[in-house]
Protein backbone atom coordinates (compact mmCIF):
# COMPACT_ATOMS: atom_id res chain seq x y z
CA UNK A 1 0.00 0.00 0.00
CA UNK A 2 1.28 3.61 -0.88
CA UNK A 3 1.22 5.08 2.29
CA UNK A 4 1.99 8.67 0.69
CA UNK A 5 -1.67 8.39 -1.23
CA UNK A 6 -3.24 6.90 2.18
CA UNK A 7 -1.81 9.77 4.22
CA UNK A 8 -2.88 12.68 1.91
CA UNK A 9 -6.38 11.05 1.74
CA UNK A 10 -6.20 11.18 5.28
CA UNK A 11 -5.13 14.74 5.92
CA UNK A 12 -7.89 15.77 3.01
CA UNK A 13 -10.85 13.59 5.00
CA UNK A 14 -10.07 15.28 8.06
CA UNK A 15 -13.91 16.06 9.48
CA UNK A 16 -15.45 13.53 7.78
CA UNK A 17 -17.52 10.92 9.37
CA UNK A 18 -16.17 7.39 9.39
CA UNK A 19 -17.56 3.96 11.41
CA UNK A 20 -15.94 1.32 13.18
CA UNK A 21 -16.34 -2.25 12.83
CA UNK A 22 -19.35 -1.75 15.32
CA UNK A 23 -21.01 1.06 13.73
CA UNK A 24 -19.86 3.77 16.30
CA UNK A 25 -19.06 7.10 14.11
CA UNK A 26 -16.09 9.42 14.73
CA UNK A 27 -14.19 12.03 12.89
CA UNK A 28 -10.43 13.16 13.52
CA UNK A 29 -8.53 16.36 13.17
CA UNK A 30 -5.11 16.69 11.72
CA UNK A 31 -2.48 18.55 13.97
CA UNK A 32 -0.87 21.27 12.90
CA UNK A 33 2.59 19.12 11.12
CA UNK A 34 -0.10 16.84 9.81
CA UNK A 35 2.36 13.61 11.81
CA UNK A 36 -1.04 12.40 13.45
CA UNK A 37 -4.80 12.24 13.97
CA UNK A 38 -6.58 12.92 17.01
CA UNK A 39 -9.70 10.81 17.10
CA UNK A 40 -12.67 12.31 18.88
CA UNK A 41 -14.66 9.40 20.12
CA UNK A 42 -11.32 8.45 22.41
CA UNK A 43 -8.33 10.50 24.07
CA UNK A 44 -5.78 8.59 21.72
CA UNK A 45 -4.20 9.79 18.48
CA UNK A 46 -2.97 8.03 15.75
CA UNK A 47 0.28 8.94 14.38
CA UNK A 48 1.37 7.97 10.56
CA UNK A 49 4.21 5.66 11.35
CA UNK A 50 1.11 3.75 13.35
CA UNK A 51 -0.93 3.53 9.79
CA UNK A 52 2.45 2.70 8.16
CA UNK A 53 2.72 -0.18 9.91
CA UNK A 54 -0.85 -1.22 9.84
CA UNK A 55 -0.78 -0.66 6.11
CA UNK A 56 2.01 -3.21 6.29
CA UNK A 57 -0.71 -5.68 7.17
CA UNK A 58 -3.34 -5.23 4.61
CA UNK A 59 -5.36 -6.85 3.51
CA UNK A 60 -7.57 -7.89 6.75
CA UNK A 61 -11.14 -8.97 7.19
CA UNK A 62 -11.34 -7.87 10.57
CA UNK A 63 -9.56 -5.56 13.36
CA UNK A 64 -7.12 -9.19 14.51
CA UNK A 65 -4.24 -8.55 12.80
CA UNK A 66 -4.23 -5.22 14.60
CA UNK A 67 -4.84 -6.04 17.87
CA UNK A 68 -0.94 -5.33 18.77
CA UNK A 69 -1.35 -1.62 17.18
CA UNK A 70 -2.87 1.01 19.38
CA UNK A 71 -6.77 2.30 18.12
CA UNK A 72 -7.36 -0.90 16.42
CA UNK A 73 -10.90 -0.62 15.54
CA UNK A 74 -9.91 3.14 14.10
CA UNK A 75 -7.01 1.93 11.91
CA UNK A 76 -9.49 -1.00 10.17
CA UNK A 77 -11.95 1.98 10.02
CA UNK A 78 -9.44 3.89 8.11
CA UNK A 79 -7.83 1.68 5.93
CA UNK A 80 -10.98 0.01 5.28
CA UNK A 81 -12.46 2.80 3.73
CA UNK A 82 -12.50 3.70 0.21
CA UNK A 83 -11.82 7.30 0.75
CA UNK A 84 -8.74 6.66 2.22
CA UNK A 85 -7.36 3.27 0.55
CA UNK A 86 -8.63 3.24 -3.44
CA UNK A 87 -7.90 -0.56 -4.26
CA UNK A 88 -7.69 -0.59 -8.14
CA UNK A 89 -9.04 -4.35 -9.19
CA UNK A 90 -6.57 -5.86 -11.80
CA UNK A 91 -7.66 -6.10 -15.32
CA UNK A 92 -8.35 -9.13 -16.34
Amino acid sequence: MDIEAIWANIVKNEGEIFNQIKGQAFTYTVNNRKTRIKLSTTNQSITRNLFEQAANLYPFENTVPLQHLRAPSYLFALLSDKRIVKILKKKK
